[in-house]
């Protein structure tokens, strides 16, 4: 009999190049970093921060979010993964039509030789969802830098400059078939393109932008550390996505790269918590989270292309590496010190980006590079690559480095002639109401005093006791003047 419907062989909607497995677990994993951003990353900002910048730094994630999807099917997808324009760029287009979008995937730009340019099996449509939901989690992922007192307006300027002229070079240069990439540097999931490029260009926004006030300085408690919790959960599964979409198919080097995400993760936590024990004698459940992260980061370059027991040496060096540079040696350098990067996302993303793709250069094997790059020869030092491969981790980290704070540095310099960068400093006292008109958390007690009489009107009105005094009347609150800091 034969099939008919959805699974006849030729359709319109089912034309002989499509596998659905890939398409079904290509669209899945872009969820899956979706979800990371939104509500991973809306969440563990909101709640990470102290309480009266709760609604802007969750505000800064969401618009980051929302303005990369207009810009990318613009005009960023093709400048990313698009034809050759120069040696680090593709040439700009719109990704909005169904010619376009419905036929099938291809990154012009990557043949190699002998190898033909990459062809994922699903149409153009499914790539442009992947690759916007990485772009767009490298600019949530910049905003914990600067969050607690940059300027809201300058931020929405800033977030398509940035997109356009500094993540569409990394991407095109590394992935989308650009002179690193037929170099043979190695990045698998974006620990450069996406990691290395937030810590650095954050750190660079935090420089320009300037400081938060002393008070927010030296007290930044979390609000909310359960919420903190939940987001960052949401991180770590999104990551599954994050890394086992990498190979556009759901083949061998997405299974392992999800497992070794995993494994990565979990050693860095671990290894973490146990520095905070032996130093200061305690568990951090704020400490945990970025040992977490730092783990997610550092094994994203080289997820699909390392062995599981090479991911355990991974997390242990993503939990100790990064550890040193944010509780050790950021007090004793002045730049550091200096910079108020609100979150520490240069030793969370930076540090530990270029660290993975350290250790990617090293650790390599061959057989699952074999599957996910065209330029041969490519392999970790280890394993025959020797210092050149090295080499071209650091020579490319380098080029991400540079690019990454001239563009930001000229960005921001661009939006400051028009707008300031930070609030003022009697909006920064206030915070999301002096900024949005709005607060986190609708709490009587924050900072302002009852107002008895107001609060009696109301009980008379309704209905309740009318005899007395509003002194009378709330004598038994027992809570009558008091103050929340919060």
């Amino acid at each position: 009999m034969a099939a008919s419907g959805a699974y006849a062989a030729k359709l319109p909607a089912v034309p002989e190049w499509l596998n659905k497995g890939d398409n079904a677990w290509q669209l899945t994993a872009a969820t899956f970093v979706g979800i990371q951003s939104m509500p991973g990353l809306v969440v563990l900002y909101g709640s990470i921060v102290k309480k009266k910048w709760a609604v802007n730094s969750a505000f800064m994630a969401l618009y980051a979010y929302a303005s990369s999807l207009l810009v990318w099917v613009l005009v960023g997808f093709r400048m990313a993964f698009g034809e050759r324009l120069l040696p680090f760029w593709g040439k700009a287009g719109v990704a909005l039509s169904q010619g376009y979008l419905v036929g099938r995937a291809s990154l012009s730009a990557t043949a190699h030789g002998d190898t033909p340019r990459t062809e994922p099996f699903y149409p153009e449509a499914t790539l442009v969802l992947f690759q916007f939901e990485f772009a767009a989690i490298t600019l949530v992922l910049l905003a914990g830098s600067v969050l607690g007192r940059m300027n809201i307006k300058a931020w929405m300027a800033f977030t398509p400059l940035w997109l356009l002229l500094s993540y569409t070079v990394g991407a095109f240069s590394l992935w989308g078939g650009g002179f690193l990439y037929h170099w043979g540097v190695i990045d698998y999931s974006g620990g450069y393109v996406i990691h290395l490029s937030s810590g650095v260009a954050g750190f660079t926004a935090a420089y320009w932008v300037g400081p938060r006030l002393k008070s927010d300085r030296e007290r930044f408690s979390p609000n909310n550390i359960l919420l903190m919790i939940a987001g960052g959960g949401l991180l770590w599964m999104g990551w599954a996505g994050f890394n086992g979409g990498a190979p556009y198919a759901a083949n061998i080097a997405a299974s392992v790269a999800v497992l070794n995400t995993n494994v990565s993760a979990a050693t860095s936590l671990l290894t973490w918590t146990c520095f905070d024990v032996i130093f200061f004698n305690k568990p951090s459940v704020i400490g945990a989270v970025q040992g977490m992260m730092t783990g997610l980061v550092c094994i994203t370059p080289g997820a699909g292309l390392v062995q599981t027991w090479a991911a355990v040496i991974m997390g242990v060096f993503a939990g100790s590496v990064p550890w040193f540079t944010m509780m050790i040696l950021h007090k004793k350098s002045a730049l550091l010190m200096k910079v108020d990067d609100t979150l520490g996302v240069f030793h969370t993303h930076a540090v530990a980006g270029l660290l993975g793709g350290i250790l990617t250069g090293l650790l390599a094997t061959p057989e699952l590079v074999e599957i996910e790059y065209p330029v041969p020869g490519v392999r970790g030092a280890f394993y025959g690559g020797g210092a050149r491969q090295l080499g071209k981790q650091l020579a490319g980290a380098a080029f991400v480095v540079a690019w990454n704070v001239v563009v930001t540095t000229l960005i921001l310099l661009a939006i400051g002639r028009v707008l300031p960068l930070r609030m003022p400093d009697e909006q920064l006292m206030i915070g999301d109401d002096a900024a949005h008109g709005e607060e986190a958390y609708a709490l009587w007690g924050d900072g302002e005093k009852f107002d008895a009489s107001r609060h009696d009107a109301a009980r008379v009105g309704g209905g309740l006791e009318r005899d007395g005094s509003a002194e009378q009347g709330h004598a038994g609150m027992g809570a009558r003047g008091v103050t929340i800091q919060l």
